[in-house]
């Protein structure tokens, strides 16, 4: 009798305990992702924000210096890598256009 109980319990118990760490392991799996996609879109806009601010700085001053086009294709490549694609690969194709010391004052 005793053993009837114990494997009717088992035969209960077994799977709702897997079934409630395979619901949680969905959610959590869920959960993470979502975090993810917000941090890498948050990430994107910071890195697209930077790369206007970078562009609007260098055609104030009409050069872009060296280290400035090395950040800007380390940071582009980034940006780029997560998907941004937009008004953004303008700006960074007109800055790398630009030259990397001031023009000289009188040659204009």
């Amino acid at each position: 009798m005793t053993w009837e109980i114990v494997s009717a319990i088992v035969k209960w118990l077994v799977p709702a305990v897997l079934g409630g760490i395979v619901t949680w392991c969905i959610t959590y799996v869920k959960m993470k992702t979502k975090r993810n996609t917000a941090v890498e879109d948050g990430l994107q806009c910071l890195l697209r924000a930077d790369i206007i601010h970078m562009n609007d700085k260098c055609i104030d001053r009409g050069y872009c210096p060296i280290y400035a086009k090395e950040a800007l294709e380390r940071e582009y490549a980034a940006y780029h890598a997560l998907g941004g694609n937009d008004v953004a690969t303008a700006l960074y194709h007109n800055m790398m256009a630009l030259p990397v010391e001031p023009p000289a004052a009188g040659k204009e």
